[in-house]
């Protein structure tokens, strides 16, 4: 580690450094034109973080459909989704299908956008429909199966070199506390009332929600053997949590889910935030944007340590009509957002310059969500924002958004980053490093001033120094950041090594 930092951060030894990234980046740019050698070069790249990542959507069709069968769950009469036993014995998950049936194909289609993607249905059902059906679809074993799903998206990260998880994921118990709220709207002069009347009903449910979460979390570690003598390399990937508020329910629901995701955020340290989440187009999502904007101004100073990302701007044209998108990434950042999820609509605000100075004044970062915006939005290649992002000098992050419903991975939103998008191998570097420093892992971060790449005074030298082993000791944030540079540093070393040209051992 002493040597990497030296080479990493220490002025004398910059060339080095800065020269290996060149090289790597010279030896990416001649693979950018070829799919399938691009995808081989970037799948062992540390990849840092995945911060836009809903636990429920992260799972594949395939595994969904597994954990149902050894539980007993049937295909429903029309064959798209699943029904807990007792069910008719024809229809078991676990019933070996005949040569031929289309029976598990069908449900693969209807839990993910698969089939959409590849021509199936696209006359019927739009690719946003199609999408936001699948949660429902999958639902019933999403309830049952929280503690495989988290050992499964471990697994999934440390494929792909993702070493740090902040799940969007919301418990079964205070879930379920959300929708017993009454399905009405509200004001917002009655927040502070609604408020110390949530308030004194919620102990209890959250105390119900740790424990669930403690639960699913053990099982987790006991899938992947992460206490045995041979634990899994998913057991070295850090999760954290998100709590979801529901912007398309009633806003007496909405606000319940708001109360909760704040409180929890405040009370266990394994939430360190909260989103707001679902179709931003839908009719209550749209009718009550400013009122959801002021419950969370209001929460946010109840609970003024609780990080916030808000999903904001995933609209395009015609999706809505042109008034719903003139100003809702602006007013959540008027709302305290620290990262903006998705920002597509970012180009067609009214204030859109304004902003974007904003977020790269402020460094709050977007979250860039490549395959997601083309299957919901249809917005892909130069229709993008990314491009008018980096150009106002905005801090983003690549993540996955929902890889499993969306059948992707963050290698492959990697490879669309360049393919698509026109970014280097020092620009995807820069996005794997601000995935962690935009992360809400708690601590001072690794990096001066947020500055990316200039690291703190007691960590210029070398990781091993006492200082700067003080910060890592002391900072979940810092110690992350450490571990990437090492690895990135590794694979820079690997990726040089193996473009080197190969010496024949035939005397010319």
């Amino acid at each position: 580690m002493a040597g990497l930092a030296v080479a990493a951060h220490a002025a004398p030894a910059g060339k080095p450094a800065a020269s290996g990234e060149q090289a790597v980046a010279a030896i990416m740019a001649k693979l950018a034109d070829d799919p399938l050698a691009l995808h081989q070069f970037l799948r062992p790249m540390p990849k840092g973080g995945d911060l836009h990542n809903h636990l429920s959507g992260a799972i594949w069709a395939e595994d969904y459909i597994a954990w149902g069968a050894q539980a007993g769950y049937c295909a429903s009469a029309d064959g798209l989704t699943v029904v807990p036993p007792p069910c008719p014995a024809e229809r078991a998950l676990s019933l070996p299908q005949p040569q031929g049936s289309d029976a598990p194909s069908r449900l693969i289609d209807s839990f993910s956008t698969r089939g959409w993607q590849l021509g199936v249905g696209r006359n019927e059902r739009s690719g946003h429909d199609q999408f936001f059906q699948t949660f429902g679809q999958f639902a019933p074993i999403a309830h049952i199966a929280t503690g495989k799903m988290l050992a499964s998206v471990r697994r999934n990260a440390a494929l792909e070199q993702v070493s740090y998880l902040e799940l969007d994921h919301n418990t079964n118990a205070l879930s379920a506390h959300v929708m017993q709220a009454p399905a009405k709207g509200m004001t917002e002069a009655e927040i502070p009332a609604l408020y110390a009347e949530e308030l004194a009903a919620l102990g209890p449910v959250m105390d119900k929600a740790q424990v669930e979460l403690t639960g699913d979390e053990a099982e987790a570690e006991r899938l992947l053997a992460c206490q045995s003598a041979a634990p899994q390399s998913a057991c070295k990937v850090k999760v954290h949590y998100l709590w979801q508020a529901m912007r398309a329910l009633p806003a007496r629901q909405v606000f319940r889910s708001l109360v909760a995701a704040f409180a929890m955020a405040d009370r266990d340290p394994r939430y360190v935030g909260i989103n707001i989440v679902m179709p931003e187009d839908a009719e209550l999502a749209l009718a009550d944007y400013d009122l959801h904007m002021a419950m969370i101004r209001f929460l946010s100073a109840k609970y003024p340590k609780v990080r916030r990302t808000l999903h904001a701007g995933e609209l395009a044209p015609g999706l809505v009509a042109p008034q719903h998108m003139q100003d809702h990434i602006a007013k959540a950042l008027a709302a305290g957002a620290e990262r903006i999820g998705h920002g597509v609509d970012i180009g067609y605000e009214a204030n859109s310059r304004q902003t974007l100075a904003q977020m790269a004044r402020h460094h709050v970062a977007v979250e860039i969500n490549l395959s997601s915006n083309d299957v919901i939005l249809g917005v892909k290649g130069k229709d993008h924002p990314l491009g008018l992002y980096r150009r106002a000098g905005v801090p983003f992050v690549l993540s996955t958004d929902d890889a499993g419903v969306l059948r992707t991975d963050m290698t492959r939103e990697y490879v669309r980053a360049v393919r698509e998008q026109g970014l280097t191998y020092g620009e995807l570097k820069q996005a794997a490093r601000a995935s962690l420093e935009y992360s809400f892992l708690r601590g001072p971060g690794l990096w001066a001033g947020g500055r990316i790449g200039t690291a703190v005074a007691g960590c210029k030298v070398s990781f091993a120094v006492e200082s700067c082993k003080k910060l890592l000791d002391a900072s979940e944030k810092a110690k992350a950041q450490a571990d990437l540079e090492t690895r990135l540093a590794a694979f820079e070393r690997g990726a040089i090594a193996m473009a080197a040209p190969k010496s024949t051992g035939i005397a010319p």
